[in-house]
């Protein structure tokens, strides 16, 4: 009786195994048919895929960026990619080659508009630039979406009648041209300043050229120790109004503030 069990037990299993070799082929066989809905998919492929291809980078030059044939800025320029827009990246370049202005970079290879190219990472952010006359708060805001660790602050001392304003914004793991280009659109300060060199003076100021007849001061503070930034700042004044946009490190990331005094 128990032989029978026993042969009984293992006929189905015989059974079972061969009903399941039979559907792995009968799907290994659907798996190359074209025609056919049903495919066979590798999922770690598919995730290694995704995250190849959901790395995107925002434009930041005011004036757009150069899409160009080739990893060099000599080749041919295929488009020019307008301020703020979204680029997929097909490949990141790490490594520095080359220097452009005072931003030390390398080309990226890119998607735009249904194109392949390269340009100079040194305009490519991952974090997307402010828009024209957009408050620091609703900008910070927005990155949130996509940087929950970006903060935003205000705060108000003085009088009535003469008020001081600070906003302060901290940008985790951004680099010092990306706050400078940051500072610059969000804060109003004039476009003429580029992002100064690493290697300069300890102190260096830098005056505004197109100087404006009600202004006292307009003029780059560019604060340096080693070959190494540790402030950045614009400074504004007229008969009514002070102004200091400062961007520097605090506990290794990077701030951007504007204090702003009403006189």
């Amino acid at each position: 009786m128990k032989t029978i069990k026993i042969l009984s037990l293992a006929l189905a299993s015989s059974t079972l195994f061969l009903s399941c070799k039979k559907e792995v082929k009968l799907l290994s066989k659907i798996k190359k048919t074209p025609k056919n809905e049903l495919v066979i998919v590798d999922t770690t492929i598919i995730e290694e895929k995704t995250k190849k291809n959901s790395d995107y980078l925002y434009v930041t030059s005011f004036s757009g960026l150069s899409l160009r044939a080739y990893a060099n800025l000599q080749s041919e320029k295929l488009a020019v990619m307008p301020y703020g827009t979204k680029v997929k990246v097909v490949f990141l370049e790490k490594k520095p080659t080359m220097k452009v202005g005072n931003i030390v970079g390398g080309m990226n290879e890119v998607e735009y508009n249904h194109k392949k190219g390269f340009a100079f990472n040194g305009y490519l952010s991952k974090y997307f630039p402010p828009e024209k006359k957009i408050s620091a708060k609703r900008y910070s805001e927005e990155l949130k979406f996509e940087h929950s660790a970006v903060k935003y602050s205000k705060s108000k001392s003085g009088t009535v009648s003469n008020p001081i304003i600070t906003e302060k914004l901290i940008i985790p793991d951004a680099e010092w041209h990306e706050a400078f280009y940051m500072a610059q659109q969000l804060f109003k300060f004039p476009k003429e300043f580029e992002f100064p060199s690493l290697k300069g003076k300890e102190k260096e100021i830098k005056l505004e050229k197109k100087f404006k007849k009600d202004s006292w001061i307009s003029e780059l503070q560019i604060n340096r120790k080693e070959n190494r930034f540790t402030k950045i700042e614009y400074h504004y004044k007229n008969k009514g109004l002070s102004k200091v946009v400062s961007i520097y490190k605090e506990s290794g990331q990077l701030v951007i503030s504007k204090t702003e005094e009403v006189k």
